[in-house]
């Protein structure tokens, strides 16, 4: 029996999802630049999609803009609002605790001579407010923010941040690492102030390659890839048709029915973590005190250390019984390094390297979850004496 616990990394495609991109690509598969009919056919797919994604966030059809995944969404955002501002300012603030996708980004636009600011985390891996306030300066020209960790599920305060920066500079942009949270959490930038926002479509069970970039139409954005002009200029070539409208039909599927598919979610988290808990040495990872069941977190994500057991020699053990799980991100799975995360939110040294992230989706059931436990017991104990050889 199959067990997959790694839908953090990607999550299966939706059936639905498939069988309407094998349609557009082999029966309606014109290109959307094109004239004829079987062009105006893929635009029509095209606006599908838009219409779709805009009802979800409640945003203009014109604000939402494809890519081909979170992470070229994320260096849209940065390096085009960087480059789009720079006349107001050189400032960047971001956290110690973003995707790659992110933090590289950073770096880069460093070696070109911007000045950003790291902003730490608590234990829980939250930014403090205060600590945004603090670095605002009358040079910020932009603010990167991921609403939900990759690894341990921390909820940043999005609203609150976006209110916060508002208030301060009402030009500075607020972006939103979103490619986490799309799918998990109701969001609507509007409302919270977020100026740009990145969505993956791996992640909400569609097609691996394909994401969007949302940006609120007063945005000054730069491209970074130039080409045909396709999409108002900010990201030419031709569009991945199946790949949109498969985005967008999982999005639709999620939120159709969000509220139940996020308790049957949060169900499996809770019985997950409630099996965990009568393990020796484990510390779950991330969660507000007093918080037992993970309430304070995303409603997919549990991150574990186990005492005494490296995560990987846990990983291939888990993986033996068809149980597939994750040693961290999976942008940097194959990487020694300690979790730049982990290493934030203060874990143990003696814990970085036996740290294991479970993480569900509308496909997960109580069987799995009882099956990866019952492993859990019956393995732990032994890896933890053949370690102390």
């Amino acid at each position: 029996m199959e067990v997959y616990l790694d839908n953090s990394a990607t999550t299966r495609t939706f059936p639905e999802v498939a069988e309407l991109m094998t349609k557009i690509m082999c029966e309606d598969y014109g290109n959307p630049s094109s004239l004829h009919m079987k062009g105006v056919g893929a635009e029509q797919y095209i606006r599908y999609a838009k219409e779709t994604l805009a009802k979800i966030l409640k945003v203009a059809e014109k604000e939402i803009l494809f890519t081909s995944g979170g992470t070229e969404s994320d260096n849209l955002a940065i390096i085009g609002g960087a480059l789009a501002n720079s006349r107001r300012g050189n400032h960047l603030i971001t956290t110690k605790v973003e995707h790659p996708a992110v933090l590289k980004t950073m770096q880069h636009l460093e070696e070109q001579g911007y000045r950003v600011t790291y902003l730490p985390v608590d234990s829980c891996g939250l930014i403090h407010l205060e600590d945004l306030h603090r670095a605002m300066t009358p040079e910020t020209i932009l603010v990167s923010i991921m609403h939900t960790n990759n690894e341990i599920g921390a909820l940043q305060p999005i609203a609150e941040a976006g209110t916060l920066i508002k208030r301060m500079n009402p030009n500075t942009l607020f972006h939103v690492d979103a490619v986490q949270g799309f799918g998990k959490a109701r969001i609507y930038p509007k409302k919270m102030n977020i100026d740009m926002m990145s969505v993956s479509g791996h992640k909400i069970h569609g097609p691996k390659g394909v994401g969007f970039l949302y940006v609120a139409d007063k945005v000054k954005l730069q491209p970074i890839t130039f080409g045909g002009g396709q999409q108002f200029n900010l990201r030419s070539g031709t569009e991945n048709v199946p790949g949109i409208v498969g985005l967008a039909k999982a999005a639709e599927l999620l939120y159709n029915d969000f509220d139940e598919d996020i308790a049957r979610i949060r169900e499996c988290k809770h019985r997950f973590i409630e099996g965990i808990r009568r393990m020796d040495n484990v510390v779950i990872n991330g969660l507000l005190p007093g918080d037992t069941i993970g309430e304070s977190t995303a409603p997919h994500i549990v991150s574990v250390s186990f005492g005494g057991v490296r995560s990987e020699v846990l990983l291939h053990t888990l993986e033996e019984k068809e149980i597939y799980v994750s040693a961290g991100s999976a942008c940097a799975a194959r990487k020694p390094q300690p979790s730049a995360t982990l290493k934030a939110i203060g874990v143990d040294k003696g814990m970085l390297e036996s740290t294991i992230r479970f993480s569900f989706s509308v496909f997960t059931t109580p069987q799995d979850i009882d099956v990866c436990l019952q492993v859990l017991y019956d393995r732990i104990p032994m890896l933890r004496k053949y370690s102390r050889r």
